[in-house]
């Protein structure tokens, strides 16, 4: 199956929220953002602001659409708070590895844990190129839909910047 990567490539934050909650990446995608003045939102800039102050390459932005943390000889760097949101993590970062190997790069990459002190290895292999595919297949049919997803209750929305505008009730 040709791939045409051109039609589906998206930036990376759309793969984590893609992974966290359909309904928030279409939002997200609108405009309809909370992450602003969202306390967890703010940590996470102050820390990567402060985690790898010595990395030269760091913010690294490609072809105006993906903004990888730290960029080194063999490596993309991906800092994180916590590794509660591993897996959209992890995909996240597996889609920088698979857009930079469209563009004819080849690295591994590790997601830092700052909070935590750890690091998770990723590398990216073809049965993920297939996952990261269908995710960009998926991803495009939602951001195309006219009205968002229907909320899906999960175990971390009460953390959600968008919380209150899912759960909120009109009152007359």
């Amino acid at each position: 199956m040709d791939f045409d990567f051109e039609k589906y490539k998206t930036q990376g934050i759309k793969v984590n929220y893609y992974y966290i909650c359909k309904r928030k990446l279409w939002l997200y995608d609108k405009g309809i953002c909370f992450e602003k003045n969202f306390d967890r939102v703010l940590q996470g800039k102050i820390l990567h602001k402060n985690a790898f102050q010595r990395e030269e390459h760091k913010d690294m932005l490609i072809d105006e659409m993906i903004k990888i943390d730290i960029v080194s000889a063999d490596h993309i760097k991906e800092i994180k708070i916590s590794s509660k949101m591993k897996n959209p993590d992890i995909m996240q970062l597996l889609y920088y590895l698979f857009y930079l190997k469209q563009l004819g790069i080849s690295k591994k990459g590790t997601i830092n844990y700052v909070k935590e002190k750890k690091v998770v290895e990723v590398e990216l292999t073809e049965e993920d190129e297939k996952e990261i595919k269908s995710a960009l297949i998926n991803i495009r049919q939602i951001l195309m839909m006219k009205k968002p997803p229907e909320i899906k209750k999960l175990p971390y929305c009460k953390k959600c910047a968008y919380y209150e505008f899912c759960y909120a009730k009109e009152v007359d």
